[in-house]
């Protein structure tokens, strides 16, 4: 699978280690930056992994920040992305198979590697149920979206 990968400044160090795991699992890494520790904005990033999702470059995405808080609330204004943050691993599966999420999002300062990479795998490994509760959520979702977001 084709992920791509981004953090600001304080998610730099686990992003580097994911990245590395990913590719130990055979997935193709799509990193949008950050590229070092020099402080960055979080947005930016979340902007990036989402425009690589939504154009096709990457299936999904990962994003990092120190907390996951900021980039998980970036992330969700670009339309379409449906990001979770998430630090536990039912979660991280759950959101697929239910929310059909499409970017993982992770606080560095919050978990540690051996979970990232639990969280991870549980990400990639899930697929959308496609149930008929599922769909309909999600479409009240994309009603909500529609309604207040502009592009």
């Amino acid at each position: 699978m084709k992920v791509a990968t981004g953090s600001d400044h304080a998610g730099f160090q686990l992003k580097a280690t994911i990245g590395e795991y990913l590719i130990s699992l055979g997935h193709e890494v799509v990193d949008v930056g950050a590229y070092d520790e020099t402080p960055s904005d979080y947005p930016d990033f979340a902007e990036k992994v989402g425009r690589a999702v939504l154009d096709g470059k990457a299936e999904r995405g990962v994003l990092i920040c120190g907390s996951g808080v900021g980039a998980s609330v970036a992330a969700n204004k670009v339309k379409g992305i449906r990001a979770g943050m998430c630090h536990d691993t039912y979660s991280a599966h759950q959101g697929v198979e239910h929310d059909n999420c499409n970017v993982l999002v992770l606080g560095e300062r919050v978990i540690g590697v051996a979970l990232a990479k639990d969280l991870v795998t549980s990400f990639l490994g899930a697929k959308f149920t496609n149930e008929e509760r599922h769909v309909r959520r999600l479409g009240k979702v994309a009603k909500l979206e529609d309604k207040f977001c502009d592009s």
